[in-house]
């Protein structure tokens, strides 16, 4: 899949082979073998093109990931302490990621929990001529 994601288009099994041939020797029908196994289990479509045919990912990387991140914390007995133990073994460059991310599916007009921490809403604005208590009753 690294391969075909890697050009972001359709490929020939000749093109992954070739490229893959630049790291390590390995057979036309090797490459053939893995392309077709992918199309049968949904990861890449293909269409013909002679007598051959050129291969396309079904969905992106980051798609797939986030599809293997859901498999595995809808697996869990205990969803909340998945996620809990998942974020301990971020490094701070993956949380700021997070944070990120969640600030991008919020939408910009939806607060976050760390806005509004660092800016919370005032409940009594001052007032401007607050008059004397004993204009106001006391109060």
């Amino acid at each position: 899949m690294t391969r075909v994601w890697k050009w972001n288009r359709p490929v020939t099994v000749r093109e992954v082979l070739e490229d893959l041939q630049q790291e390590r020797s390995i057979a036309y029908t090797t490459v053939m073998t893995v392309l077709d196994n992918l199309h049968q289990k949904g990861w890449v479509r293909r269409e013909a093109e002679g007598r051959a045919y050129r291969y396309e990912a079904v969905s992106t990387r980051a798609a797939y990931a986030a599809a293997l991140m859901n498999d595995a914390w809808s697996q869990s007995d205990n969803p909340a302490a998945a996620l809990v133990a998942f974020f301990g073994m971020m490094s701070d460059e993956q949380r700021q990621a997070l944070r990120d991310a969640i600030r991008v599916v919020q939408g910009p007009e939806t607060p976050t929990a760390e806005s509004t921490a660092e800016n919370p809403p005032r409940e009594n604005p001052p007032r401007e001529n607050p008059g004397s208590a004993a204009e106001t009753g006391g109060r």
